[in-house]
């Protein structure tokens, strides 16, 4: 039987900007990517702190060290510059591999959503 179970999580970090035009996804720093243990183009759940809005898409690649945590296309519309967001990614395993697997949680400063 295969279960659900969180991945990854970068818990708390600063919306920088919202593009509504651009055609989707969420564009995060480099450094944030690799330190939460995700990867380019998978989906994620979005979940902001400040005006409870869930939602889900796929990550690109923002520029290493910049800080970047923008929301593109439509998901610009459920945040705005300045909220907190978390950002969950999740893997399907076996139950009894599930019980014993351990989740990478990044909690990057909340004001400059780099690492400390």
């Amino acid at each position: 039987m295969l279960i659900e179970v969180i991945k990854s999580k970068i818990h708390r970090v600063k919306v920088t900007d919202a593009d509504l035009s651009y055609v989707g996804s969420i564009t995060l720093d480099k450094e944030l990517i690799d330190a939460a243990n995700f990867i380019v183009g998978e989906k994620v759940q979005v979940v902001n702190i400040n005006n409870g809005e869930r939602l889900e898409t796929y990550i690109i690649e923002g520029k290493r060290s910049s800080g970047e945590v923008t929301l593109n296309g439509p998901a610009a519309r459920k945040a705005q510059k300045g909220d907190i967001i978390i950002i969950i990614g999740y893997a399907q395993m076996e139950f009894e591999e599930a019980k014993n697997f351990k989740p990478t949680i990044i909690f990057p400063n909340e004001k400059t959503n780099r690492l400390n």
